[in-house]
Formats: structure tokens, C-alpha cells, sequence
């Protein structure tokens, strides 16, 4: 499960736009940075997606997406244009698909492959949505199918996508929005598919004569709930409407690691049992199984001339930290940093996403002291790098500056997570904070099938 948020305009720092997310899939469901160049395609050419094949386009765009290992679509991402889209699963009164189509993560990628703007990247996905529609398996493990939503941004415009099946419906964010598992768009929508309400009253769901509300409509709400999507999608509206003045990149990292009200009043709060609002999730067992933890985390920020872009390029934001990658506007020439080996479901300790798992899987073992052991020193960290990055982009820094920059913080970024590991690994284990039986089998059933090191 997922959560997206954006601001622009009068709700970002800058004026222009401030976009973040979390994917949230399984705990053993690796994801890293993955970075294509633009190409140009022969005439006839056929794309492979997750599933299925469907004519290449003459020209895709340079895109950096964050991909789960195993399939050829990505959770978000951004292209060189500047457009960045997240998607979101959303459970419909109408049941998904199990014929292999397009995933919703194919139609994020293919999205950003084609459309040189938000408005060109949301005609794609529904242009492709209408011709081939969406369906497949959707999970590394079992089988989970869904619907999709998406927010699609630049700097100049924002859209909010619900989709079921081949239908769907966009609203226009005028400053801020967030989307998370559960259907949001009510009645307004900008724009509506056409076949939308034929659909609808097709399964007995809309009456003639009956005010088309989307959301409505189409929302399974129980099947939302064992998700927390209607709860997180309220937490992070409530967190977007209570910042005063505009957004930066700082205010969404927060926000990705907020853990929920009632973590923010309770200091010992450590991840076991249901999480509810938890934005920042940690796969654990509660009365309801939680399967998905927030397995990459992505911000992006642009004035309108220059775009930023934040990864931490590993699991759970909160024992994690936000690392640059200078792409899109104003970067012609900019390099993308060393991201390493793709990883697998396998622990492989070359990769960044399974080294930071030593971390992340030593401080659920105490999460409250073993977190206070190194949080303060990545507050500070991180803040250095805001901090860097902004000062060359007030002095108009090259291409190439850019480039041994973000090279050189995700280089100190490795050497710090070293370093808290070791401090992470003085702090015994602490019979107040000691995970849940539940708790402890769940995450020993992961490592065994990750090969994970005791």
C-alpha cells in the first residue's frame, strides 16, 4: 500500500511543485533506481512490458523510476521533461482483472516514456488504458490485483487519475492533494471517461437520473479500510493542510516518515500491531496482518527551471536517509550517481536496499532506543545535504558540480549507515520494547526466505 502527495503553485516552497512517495509493497520485495536514457525506436518495434506486448513508441523520453525487481514497470519516477507520476493501489465495488494486461506500474513508466508533460503523460496512460486495459498479478508473492490511481505533475499542472478498469476520472489539484489505497475523486472531476457511468449502472452501482459521484460509486470501502487507505489518505490531507506557507523537499521527507497521530504523542511507539495512519510502514502482524512496508521512498522538487530529485533508494524512510539525484530541468549533462547492482529477493549484501535491510531489521529489534541511537545524527545529515544542494542551485552550479555532488553525498550517505549500524548494534535488546511474538515469527519467516544473516 501507498501514499502520494503534491503541492504546487501557493503550496510549494518554491512555486512550482514539490511531489513525494512511498511504495509500499512486500518486505522482501526489493526496488532500487533505475535510470534510461531517451531513445529513438524502429518503425514496428515491439515493447515487452510486465505481461504483455504493445507497439514501441518512435521516441521514449530519458526516465529515472524506482522499480521493483521483477517487473518492467516502476512505483514513480520522473523523465528528463520534468514530469514525475506515483501510483496507487484502489480496491472497486467491480473486481480487477487476473488476464495478464498492463499493470498500473507498466502505465506509470509508459506514462513517463512518452508524455513531454503532465497533460501528455495522463493522455498516455488513458489513451493505453482504454486500448489494452489493466490487469495481471500484481504481487512478488500470492497473487494481489488492483485498479489503480495516480498523481501526474510538473511544474506548470497536477492531476489526480482514478481508474477501474478501462474507466476512470481526473480532478485538477489546485495546491495541494494526496491519494492513497481508496478513491477520492467524488463529483469534482474534470474530466470522465466515457464509458464511466455506463460501467456503473452496468453493475447496478448508478441509477438514471442519479448524481455521478465517482468515488462513491465505485469504492469498495471494507476492502479499503483492512488497507488503512481511507485512514492514511486522511492523515496525509490532515498533515498537507496543517503546513503553513509552502512546501520544500524537508517538510515531505517528514512527512513520509510519519508514522500517525498517535505515534507523534507517544515516544515508545515502535512498529507491531496495525499501524492505521502509519504513512512510514513497517511489515508486522497486528489483529489484521499488515503484508506491505514502505520499501522506497522518492521526493522531487522543482522552481520551474530547475528540478531536484530525493531517494533514499532503500526500505523504511525512517531508519533511512534522502540522497540527491540532479535530473530533468536544468541538468543537461548531469550525470546519475553509481546506484550499484540491481538487488533480487535474495539478501545480497553488494546491493544498497539489502545492506540498509541490516539496519532497518536491527532496529525493530528495540525500536524506540535503537532508533534514538543514530536519528539525531541523520536529522543533521540530511539537513547538510539539503542544505548543499540548495547552495548550489543559488549559485547556478554547473552540470558537472552537480554531478560530484550527488555523487559524493550518496557515497557519505553508505559510510553513514555503516556507521549506525555499528552504533545500532551497542544498544541491547530491551524486554519493554522487545517485538511481539507475532511480530518476531513474521519478520524470521522474511529472513529465512531472503536468506537474510541471523
Amino acid at each position: 500500500m501507498c501514499d502520494t502527495l503534491v503541492a504546487r503553485g501557493t503550496g510549494a516552497a518554491k512555486g512550482a511543485m514539490v511531489f513525494a512517495k512511498n511504495s509500499d509493497r512486500e518486505a522482501n520485495e526489493a526496488q532500487y533506481p533505475f535510470f534510461a536514457p531517451a531513445a529513438a525506436h524502429a518503425k514496428g518495434e515491439r515493447l515487452r512490458c510486465t505481461y504483455i506486448e504493445i507497439p514501441q513508441a518512435a521516441h521514449t523520453h530519458a526516465v529515472l523510476l524506482s522499480r521493483p525487481f521483477w517487473m518492467w514497470g516502476a512505483e514513480m519516477g520522473a523523465n528528463e521533461h520534468g514530469v514525475v507520476i506515483g501510483n496507487e493501489a484502489v480496491h472497486a465495488k467491480i473486481a480487477p482483472s487476473s488476464t495478464p494486461a498492463l499493470i498500473g506500474m507498466d502505465l506509470l513508466r509508459l506514462g513517463l516514456e512518452r508524455g513531454a508533460s503532465a497533460a501528455e503523460a495522463l493522455d498516455t496512460i488513458t489513451r493505453l488504458l482504454a486500448e489494452y486495459g489493466q490487469g495481471g498479478n500484481c504481487a512478488h508473492k500470492g497473487r494481489f490485483e488492483y485498479h489503480n490511481s495516480f498523481i501526474v505533475a510538473d511544474a506548470a499542472e497536477a492531476f489526480v487519475l482514478e481508474t477501474v478498469g478501462r474507466e476512470w476520472a481526473v480532478e485538477r489539484v489546485a495546491t495541494k492533494r494526496s491519494i492513497s489505497n481508496t478513491y477520492s475523486i467524488g463529483r469534482d472531476y474534470e474530466r470522465l471517461s466515457a464509458g464511466a457511468e455506463n460501467l456503473a449502472r452496468e453493475h447496478g452501482l448508478l441509477t438514471r437520473g442519479e448524481t455521478f459521484d465517482f468515488a462513491d460509486v465505485f469504492a469498495n470501502r471494507k476492502r479499503s479500510a483492512l488497507a488503512s487507505g481511507h485512514q492514511r489518505w486522511c492523515r496525509t490531507t490532515a498533515l498537507l493542510d496543517a503546513r503553513q506557507g509552502g512546501l520544500g523537499a524537508a517538510g515531505m521527507m517528514a512527512f513520509l516518515r510519519d508514522h500517525g497521530a498517535q505515534a507523534a504523542r507517544r515516544p515508545d511507539w515502535r512498529p507491531d500491531g496495525i499501524l492505521g495512519g502509519a504513512v512510514s510502514a513497517h511489515s508486522t502482524y497486528g489483529p489484521v496482518r499488515r503484508f506491505g512496508q514502505t520499501t522506497a521512498s522518492w521526493v522531487a522538487e522543482t522552481d520551474g527551471t530547475r528540478m531536484v530529485h530525493w531517494l533514499t533508494g532503500t526500505a523504511a524512510p525512517d531508519t533511512g536517509i534522502f540522497k540527491p539525484v540532479f535530473f530533468g530541468p536544468g541538468w543537461t549533462g548531469a550525470a546519475i550517481p553509481d546506484f550499484g547492482p540491481a538487488p533480487s529477493d535474495i539478501f545480497d549484501p553488494r546491493t544498497r536496499w539489502w545492506r540498509h535491510e541490516r539496519l532497518h531489521r536491527a532496529v525493530l529489534g528495540n525500536y524506540p532506543e535503537r532508533m534514538a541511537a543514530f536519528a539525531g545524527e541523520r536529522d543533521r545529515l540530511e539537513a547538510s545535504f539539503v542544505e548543499r544542494v540548495e547552495a548550489i542551485l543559488r549559485r547556478g552550479g554547473s552540470a558537472d558540480e552537480a554531478t560530484a555532488l550527488s555523487r559524493a553525498i550518496w557515497r557519505e550517505a553508505d559510510r553513514a549507515e555503516d556507521r549506525w549500524l555499528d552504533l545500532v548494534k551497542k544498544v541491547p535488546e530491551n524486554p519493554a520494547y522487545r517485538p511481539s511474538g507475532p511480530m518476531a515469527a513474521h519478520w524470521g519467516g522474511l529472513a529465512r526466505q531472503a536468506r537474510f544473516p541471523g
